[in-house]
């Protein structure tokens, strides 16, 4: 049963923690390192994190890995998270958020190769609306607790915004077009990538997931739905349900990378992934805003959104389960909706503005 969580989803696949005795910096922000199956040097990978400044690193595994022993006595502010199987990635990340316990912590993949001089404490600074007053935690010791309990979300986080992604560059420095608008084209919604060229692009979801996110701000978006199977897909539904609950995600152009390669191209092939991600983004219909409905108890409250039962017949025509499967599937979504309706401040309409006026300072 795939039931999304109202809230963010502990329900995790089985792992294993390794090392992670001591901690590098107190900055505030960790790396989170993943692998896309290829070999690179990860004692080199290891070495620049630590010389950029981050806190810790938390290295999502799975497989057999018979350097890690070595690995963590040589590298003692990595953390090892080991999968016996290989969640998706979306999953992955949602470990490594639970699991970091710094207001920041930034998405990488083993084979970005930074341009620019990574440095951990500018990166926070940077992101900062006011000054991160840490009862920072000692720099040689990891505290017993790695999992704080969730806080208040509606609470104003001192950043600027859930996520800001980095600029990417193929081997030949050209730019990559890892940001993405939105279009609508009649009834129809597509996205528009294209490379960011001025800061503080907005940006429909962080390409890859790469990216720095505010972990509290993460965790109260509900993370990564781990029933969506499709990177695409999956990544898509983060951004978009982010910028229709009123969180931004933005491009930098002072954190860049190069790959060895052009990015994997992204599979955005219309499957049942596409069919939840439409269910969760695209169909609930929300008032225009300042608007007020009547509440049940005859006083009025404010807008929210809801999933139309009109939608269900068109669900049930394209989706290849039958229509008792169908049938549950679509009401799950339509209880989640409820379950948040008023956490929803835009429709996709909405939205689109924000690809339409200039970058903020």
């Amino acid at each position: 049963m795939n039931t999304i969580p109202s809230t963010f989803n502990r329900d995790f696949p089985p792992y294993t923690v390794i090392g992670g005795a001591r901690r590098n910096a107190a900055t505030g922000l960790c790396a989170v390192l993943l692998n896309r199956g290829g070999r690179y040097a990860r004692g080199a990978c290891f070495k620049e994190l630590e010389n950029s400044g981050f806190d810790y690193v938390l290295s999502m595994e799975s497989g057999e890995h018979f350097d890690i022993e070595e690995l963590k006595d040589v590298f003692p502010f990595v953390r090892f998270i080991l999968f016996k199987d290989a969640p998706n990635t979306g999953v992955q990340i949602n470990v490594a958020a639970a699991e970091a316990d710094t207001p920041l912590f930034f998405m990488l993949w083993g084979d970005f190769h930074p341009i620019l001089s990574l440095d951990a404490e500018r990166i926070a600074e940077r992101l900062l609306i006011k000054p991160y007053d840490a009862a920072r935690m000692p720099a040689e010791k990891m505290p017993a607790a790695r999992m704080p309990a969730e806080k208040n979300t509606d609470a104003k986080s001192p950043y600027a915004r859930l996520c800001t992604t980095p600029t990417l560059q193929n081997s030949a420095f050209e730019v990559l077009p890892v940001a993405c608008a939105p279009l609508i084209k009649g009834r129809k919604f597509e996205t528009l990538p294209f490379a960011p060229v001025k800061e503080a692009a907005p940006t429909l979801y962080p390409f890859n997931a790469a990216g720095v996110y505010d972990r509290e701000r993460f965790i109260g978006l509900g993370g990564f739905d781990p029933a969506l199977n499709s990177p695409y897909w999956q990544f898509l539904d983060f951004g978009l349900r982010a910028w229709l609950w009123g969180e931004e995600i933005r491009c930098t152009q002072q954190i860049r990378f190069s790959l060895d390669e052009d990015t994997p191209a992204e599979n955005s092939t219309a499957d049942e992934s596409y069919l939840r991600f439409f269910l969760k983004n695209l169909a609930p219909v929300i008032q225009a805003p300042g608007t007020e409905v009547p509440a049940k108890d005859g006083k009025t409250a404010a807008a929210s959104a809801h999933l139309p039962l009109r939608c269900f017949l068109p669900y049930l025509l394209n989706t290849a389960c039958g229509p008792v499967s169908a049938a549950r599937n679509f009401s799950e979504i339509r209880r989640w909706v409820s379950a948040n309706s008023r956490r929803f401040v835009n429709d996709i309409n909405g939205i689109m503005p924000f690809w339409n006026q200039p970058a903020p300072p």
